[in-house]
């Protein structure tokens, strides 16, 4: 159970994935006072053909900031800080969560120094965690895990993200990373990942590998491929929770929560056949909570949790 100082302060929030950006402001009780979504202008229009990697972050970089600085002076409160969910790898993992992030899904921005970045524009202290950890914040505070001190929260989406909270703290590891469930090897020498390795449940079960496969987009996916992602799902669900002692993983994400039911009774399935040891068997896979403002949440909560705000 993630829990949070009555009173905080409210907070500016910041959700970035490899095709939207989310950003509000976030009230101590949950509540969005204002937000704002918009498409990750990378390779976009405006950007010319052949720039370099630099023009691309600066591009993006100038998207995010101007995207809070419009939620800031539009929801008429002073928030206390910034925080940001970010898609991983990250690296310098310290006081103010990741120096530098590299998500695999946005090729410009390797080893990028986002929180400096945020904070020098708006002058307000920033923090910057992996966004499916900030889910998991969320989860444990308002959505299907507050009542577990010890789950996974997962997002199926354009890829697939984790983050763990053991023992009502969120995991790190020793760069932040902990908890990329992802890159879980789910298909023996399957088909490649964007990280190089063949088989990891992202090159099997996101968005990206669906539309490789079926060369249509996730939504309109024929119900044998919700089933195999589901299938692939559970079989990770199922690894992690007999690694970790865990019986509760809530999954989010527009793949897993727009395959619905027949996704998630596949992906139950596979965990109750594989997940077999006493203190294993009986997990559960959920549908996450919060729904679509459970990232936006979290990144209020990363703020929240390395501040001690």
């Amino acid at each position: 159970m993630i829990m949070a100082e009555p009173g905080f302060r409210p907070i500016a929030a910041l959700d970035i994935g490899g095709t939207k950006i989310d950003a509000g402001v976030v009230s101590p009780d949950g509540t969005i006072l204002h937000r704002k979504r918009v498409a990750t202008k990378v390779g976009a229009p405006g950007l010319a053909s052949g720039s370099d990697d630099s023009s691309a972050d600066d591009l993006l970089t100038q998207q995010v900031i101007q995207l809070l600085e419009d939620v800031i002076s539009q929801s008429g409160v002073s928030p206390s800080a910034v925080g940001v969910g970010c898609a991983g790898p990250m690296s310098g993992f310290g006081p103010f969560g990741a120096t530098t992030v590299s998500p695999l899904n946005i090729e410009s921005w390797r080893d990028h120094p986002l929180g400096t970045g945020i904070s020098s524009a708006l002058d307000l202290p920033t923090y910057v965690d992996n966004d499916a950890k900030a889910l998991a914040m969320a989860e444990g505070r308002w959505g299907a895990a507050r009542d577990t001190s010890n789950f996974l929260a997962m997002v199926v989406s354009t890829g697939v993200g984790g983050g763990l909270v053991l023992n009502g703290s969120p995991l790190d590891g020793r760069q932040g990373n902990a908890g990329h469930i992802g890159h879980l090897i789910v298909e023996p020498d399957g088909a490649r990942c964007v990280c190089g390795a063949r088989g990891c449940l992202e090159a099997e079960a996101s968005g990206m590998a669906i539309e490789r496969r079926t060369g249509g987009e996730p939504r309109v996916a024929p119900l044998e491929e919700r089933l195999r992602c589901g299938r692939m799902v559970g079989r990770a669900v199922a690894s992690v929770a007999n690694l970790l002692d865990l019986r509760l993983a809530v999954v989010a994400g527009s793949v897993a929560l727009g395959f619905a039911e027949p996704f998630f009774a596949a992906a139950q399935e596979e965990l109750d056949r594989l997940a077999l040891l006493d203190f294993s068997r009986g997990a559960r896979i959920r549908p996450a909570g919060c729904g679509a403002d459970g990232p936006l949440l979290g990144a209020a909560l990363v703020a929240h949790y390395r501040g001690r705000l």
